[in-house]
């Protein structure tokens, strides 16, 4: 499943690289959010390599829920809009998902401007919840803490067992973060793929409007639906000073993170100082 906005020609280059690098039988879909730019009037053609559905604006955990439920395959893959991927590259993805303890699988990433610039999975940097790329580990595939929304597989089951991507969260930032860190605390693993690279469009401008107070609720969100008081302690701390963090606070006030909280708490098999003790950092 491909969630666009406004992402020009990248869409078809996208489109055509998944319907060349897949089998004849799988299912391309493509969720288009509201795009204004004409990218996915190619989709509309009887041969279009891809079926086309169209949303208005439910942002990424949203527009990726309901685009899973619009699929049938065993399988789904959230695939960004900007990216480049090898011939095979979904079989070892596949074959660990055939193990029920895994969640979820993804590749390494590469940079599409330097190449050379790889990301190995993810992990949360610090107490204002920014995002550390990991180094090249080893060629087989092995667990990561957190994996990259851009190229993102899930076994159906698991993905509709574990609730999705959590629809609290506002439009972009962190989705993939907050479904990792909870599918950990569910008792599932993530596994990193390294011998397949997704080559990816890592950009400063977005083709769409995100305010910070958005991604700052979005982190604030993970943290209270998560962590202890004394790591939410410390999370607001290193985030109070940043110019979102008002707005950010008064949206998370007003949302249903205390029901959530305490339906996750019911669910849990680990608390999250488990997750850090396991893969760090100390804070």
């Amino acid at each position: 499943m491909v969630l666009t906005l406004n992402e020009g020609s990248l869409l078809r280059e996208t489109v055509l690289g998944l319907r060349e690098t897949l089998p004849p039988e799988s299912e391309i879909l493509v969720v288009d959010d509201g795009s204004t730019d004409g990218s996915t009037e190619f989709l509309t053609a009887p041969d279009a390599p891809a079926r086309l559905v169209r949303s208005q604006h439910l942002g990424t955990a949203r527009a990726r829920n309901w685009g899973a439920l619009q699929t049938c395959g065993e399988i789904v893959v959230f695939a960004d809009a900007h990216i480049r991927l090898p011939e095979g590259w979904w079989q070892p993805m596949a074959e660990l998902l055939a193990r029920p303890e895994i969640g979820a699988v993804a590749p390494m990433v590469a940079d599409v401007t330097e190449p050379d610039c790889r990301g190995y999975g993810l992990r949360l940097g610090g107490p204002d919840l920014t995002i550390e790329w990991l180094f090249y580990r080893q060629d087989s595939p092995y667990e990561s803490p957190l994996l990259p929304g851009c190229c993102l597989a899930f076994r159906r089951d698991t993905f509709q067992a574990v609730g999705g991507f959590d629809e609290g969260l506002i439009r972009w930032g962190g989705m993939e973060n907050e479904l990792g860190l909870r599918l950990w605390l569910l008792g599932y693993e993530l596994w990193l793929v390294p011998g397949v690279e997704c080559v990816h469009l890592f950009r400063e401008h977005r083709p769409y409007h995100v305010e910070w107070s958005w991604v700052i609720h979005n982190r604030l969100r993970l943290a209270f639906l998560h962590f202890g008081r004394p790591r939410i302690a410390r999370v607001i701390n290193a985030l109070h000073n940043h110019e979102g963090f008002a707005g950010g606070l008064a949206l998370l006030a007003g949302s249903d993170v205390w029901d959530r909280r305490n339906q996750l708490a019911l669910q849990r098999v680990h608390d999250a100082e488990w997750f850090f003790e396991k893969f760090g950092p100390a804070w």
